[in-house]
């Protein structure tokens, strides 16, 4: 419960430290995230989705590096990779005694966006956990 408390309080700290302009809504086919740009070039999102098995809740945090300024993509474009780390809930039936569980989910995440507008966009994600499995990710991006 400390942890929880200290990850909240630095999410919280560190958005109102050094929050920058560009927020952006996530909403997709196995998930929904809201980016928090805390530095130029790292955003923190919290999140909730599941897997493609629908079997799995995930609510947590990511945190990605975004690669556009290091290696020169056009505004147009975003790529990204990051680490997460959350909650997984057994969400698929009784099979719990299948080695399915409930727990702490930590893992990792790439993905890309392309904005065809100064508002809209799309993005693919690839990430897996602990818990969950493999993740994917295909949806709408909205900057507010």
């Amino acid at each position: 419960m400390k942890k929880t408390l200290l990850l909240i309080v630095f999410i919280a700290s560190t958005t109102l430290m050094f929050g920058q302009a560009t927020k952006q809504l996530n909403f997709g086919i196995v998930g929904v995230s809201f980016d928090i740009p805390v530095a130029t070039d790292i955003a923190i999102s919290p999140f909730a989705g599941t897997n493609l098995n629908l079997d799995y809740l995930n609510l947590g945090v990511k945190a990605n590096y975004y690669f556009d300024n290091l290696i020169g993509l056009p505004a147009a474009w975003d790529l990204y990779a990051g680490a997460n780390a959350g909650f997984a809930m057994w969400i698929g039936g009784d099979n719990m005694g299948n080695g399915n569980t409930s727990g702490v989910d930590i893992g990792l995440q790439i993905g890309g966006r392309w904005f065809w507008s100064d508002k809209w966009g799309i993005y693919l994600e690839f990430g897996g956990g602990h818990h969950s499995g493999g993740t994917a990710g295909l949806g709408l991006t909205m900057k507010l």
